[in-house]
């Protein structure tokens, strides 16, 4: 076990880090105080980009892969790692981070969307690697603790954000598909004992081995499933053609974090809605690489380099698809970017709560909110918004100022569910027979499938669930509420997690405790019943169903997913604390370097270093990091009530006003304790700074902003530039700095 005491900072993507070349000078000048270390390492998507190609940069363009170097000290009992929101690359956004990265002289290779050799491949290869859920199943080598603190809590009591007025004759709702998707084709077993696993496709008198070497080990959980492409583009048909007249069509995937199948069925929606246009130019949109999974976008994007003539013609066909169409649910109507222009814009976890919140309604080509028709093709967990939507028309909108909460425990660690983003995703090259056969020639599971289809295996360990079991069975105990295991007894792989519960429960005290285990439509059913009772529930569910959750529920009470507090127990005893969701990130980024105003709200950040704190206070009994947490706790409650939150317009205050206050409330907090004379003799001198500098820092704050700002790029921004503009204030730099 390491005895240093050290916090590794995460440095991210968009908002966040822009964020923390403004709250890191701030954290040092307190965690210095305790004897603590506070180190960053580069996860971002350009810091991943660059690490994965040495051989392309300069000496001095080579940097370390950091994501690497945390995936190993997640293992060590003394990690304790602050995790930003970061970039789950999709297609598009890997190729604008490339071009950027390529434009500041870094000689990176191009993206190569088919591989003509060898070396093409291994470049695609490393590509692929970095897109979609690529930082999360690195460093989440433990299971999910996420909730509101009390603070937050009372706050969104105190002042309740706005909620749309829901109607009984509302004709929002969910569609999902019936047939062939993965929830009906799926088979699940529990591995007996440890083994080698192949996947082989068999067509016709062929046969390819699509993966080799999958190590198991006994009592891990093994499914397989696919989705129809065939009953996919049905599902599509009918959906297209029945939506009603003034109702949007909106699709709703994950099409970021799901990397392998979530594009495809994104691309599937997109030919669907546009068939005319694709198919009218199939030959054009082939040459000149037009790839639907990318989005409509792709199109627009790519006939700009044909001559007027032909462009016009194109566009003039893609605009016709909207006009014979069902309207379309639009990301920016100003713009005429559609829910079905870039597919990291309908992430579902995001797009889905916003909906409901707003009662249902999503905003339309007119620029006005709408019914909506939300398509989610698979019924895994479709079910779960449909009944949050019956719900509110039943019972009206919920009450930020008096539901109770619901708190979840997810099963994450070693890569458990790991979404459909793994190397065991395939799209079916040819129809056939797959296999998954152990190394002793044995058909463990198998499926006739079709080219096209969408074919996955996912897995989850045994340690995993038992700690999942005992987290769950431990925050009932603390908090008292309410536990629901949200699994379904009808589908395979809940099949075997229900199982293995039903044997490690009993390992637990669960006396006085209420446990259940409900299919996912019962549990939200259930749960929305106890909040609008003012019940507190805890929802213990699988990795895909926790990052659907972790964003539904706080963002129904509290307005936004980015509030909560989230925190990873390590297996091994290290702390990881993520610090909430990113989802609003790229609109932040385009208002700053438009307006000079950052709207990004940092209470993820702040609520995760004081659990940070006070985890590393304990496991290294420094009662002075103790102090910091627990001090930084009273500092955000200030905070909240004295709503210094980051205004959404310009001119007002914004992420580093908010920084500035917290600083302020912090060092007061200190300098009022009696537990630390020296700690509170050093705080005192920086509060009472804080306090005679208010109105001269806000007016330096405040004169920041009005005009565009450069930071010299949006993945990779320019350190000098950035920190600049992040910390415009002088007379809150030597104040902090003087520490």
């Amino acid at each position: 076990m390491s005895t240093d005491q050290k916090i590794i900072y995460t440095e991210t993507d968009e908002a966040p880090r822009l964020a923390t070349f403004s709250f890191l000078p701030i954290i040092k000048a307190f965690s210095d105080a305790a004897g603590v270390q506070v180190e960053t390492r580069d996860i971002s998507l350009a810091g991943r980009i660059l690490a994965s190609f040495p051989e392309w940069l300069s000496e001095e363009q080579r940097i370390a892969d950091d994501l690497a170097e945390l995936g190993r000290l997640t293992q060590d009992p003394a990690a304790n790692i602050i995790k930003l929101p970061n970039i789950s690359a999709s297609n598009p956004q890997m190729l604008a981070a490339i071009k950027e990265l390529q434009s500041q002289g870094y000689a990176l290779p191009e993206y190569p969307e088919e591989p003509q050799n060898e070396s093409e491949q291994d470049i695609k290869v490393r590509y692929d690697r970095i897109k979609g859920s690529a930082v999360n199943p690195v460093l989440r080598e433990g299971n999910s603790d996420r909730r509101s603190t009390r603070a937050v809590k009372d706050y969104a009591k105190k002042h309740p954000h706005s909620m749309g007025t829901w109607s009984s004759d509302s004709k929002s709702h969910v569609a999902h598909m019936s047939d062939g998707d993965f929830y009906a084709s799926e088979v699940s077993a529990t591995m007996p004992e440890d083994d080698v696993l192949s996947i082989v496709l068999h067509s016709g008198d062929r046969s390819e081995t699509l993966a080799t070497g999958i190590s198991v080990s006994a009592g891990e959980v093994v499914d397989a499933a696919f989705m129809s492409k065939d009953a996919l583009c049905q599902f599509y048909d009918e959906q297209i053609a029945s939506t009603e007249q003034g109702v949007l069509f909106s699709l709703h995937l994950k099409a970021t974090m799901m990397k392998v199948s979530d594009p495809i069925i994104f691309g599937h929606a997109v030919k669907a809605y546009y068939r005319d246009a694709f198919n009218k130019h199939a030959d054009v949109f082939a040459e000149l690489g037009v790839d639907a999974n990318n989005g409509v976008g792709d199109a627009y994007d790519k006939i700009e380099s044909l001559p007027e003539a032909q462009r016009d013609e194109i566009k003039a066909d893609l605009d016709a698809c909207l006009a014979t169409g069902p309207d379309l649910a639009m990301v920016n109507s100003d713009y005429g970017i559609t829910n079905l222009h870039v597919p990291s814009d309908i992430i579902v976890d995001a797009s889905m709560p916003a909906a409901i919140r707003e009662s249902g309604k999503m905003w339309g080509p007119d620029g006005d909110l709408h019914d909506t028709k939300a398509v989610i093709p698979d019924r895994c967990y479709a079910t779960v918004y449909q009944e949050v939507i019956s719900d509110c028309k039943t019972h009206g909108t919920l009450d930020p100022t008096s539901i109770g909460s619901t708190a979840n425990i997810g099963l994450m660690a070693q890569k458990a569910e790991e979404y459909g983003s793994h190397d065991t995703t395939f799209e079916i090259p040819n129809a056939g027979r797959i296999e998954i056969v152990n190394q002793a020639g044995a058909v463990v599971h198998s499926h006739d499938v079709q080219t096209g289809d969408i074919w996955r295996m996912c897995r989850v360990k045994d340690a995993p669930v038992q700690d999942w079991v005992k987290l769950a069975v431990e925050r009932g105990r603390i908090t008292g509420s309410t536990v629901i295991f949200w699994l379904d007894a009808d589908r395979a792989h809940d099949a075997q997690l229900i199982a293995k519960i039903e044997a490690y429960l009993p390992n637990h005290n669960t006396e006085g405790l209420d446990i259940s285990i409900l299919k996912p439509a019962e549990a939200t059913k259930r749960s929305l019943a106890l909040m609008r009772q003012g019940k507190d529930t805890i929802s213990v569910s699988g990795n895909v169903l926790r990052d659907y959750l972790t964003d539904l529920f706080p963002i129904l009470e509290l307005g936004t997913s980015a509030k909560m507090l989230s925190i990873v127990p390590l297996i091994n005893g290290g702390g990881l604390f993520e610090t909430g969701a990113g989802g609003s990130a790229p609109k932040h980024v385009q208002q700053f370097e438009a307006e000079g105003h950052l709207r990004w709200d940092s209470l993820g950040e702040f609520l995760a270093l004081g659990a940070s704190l006070e985890h590393l206070g304990r496991v290294f009994e420094n009662s002075a990091a103790q102090l910091l947490g627990e001090t930084l706790d009273e500092a955000i409650a200030e905070f909240l009530d004295s709503n210094r939150s980051p205004s959404r317009r310009v001119n007002e205050i914004d992420n580093r006003g908010s920084h500035f206050y917290l600083a302020k409330f912090w060092a007061e907090a200190v300098a009022r304790q009696d537990k630390d004379p020296v700690m509170k003799e050093r705080f005192a001198a920086l509060a009472g700074k804080l306090a005679a500098s208010e109105e001269q820092i806000n007016a330096e704050l405040l004169a920041a902003q009005g005009e565009s700002v450069d930071v010299g790029g949006y993945f990779a921004p320019n350190p000098e530039l950035a920190a600049k503009a992040m910390r415009p204030s002088p007379t809150l730099n030597e104040a902090i700095d003087s520490v």
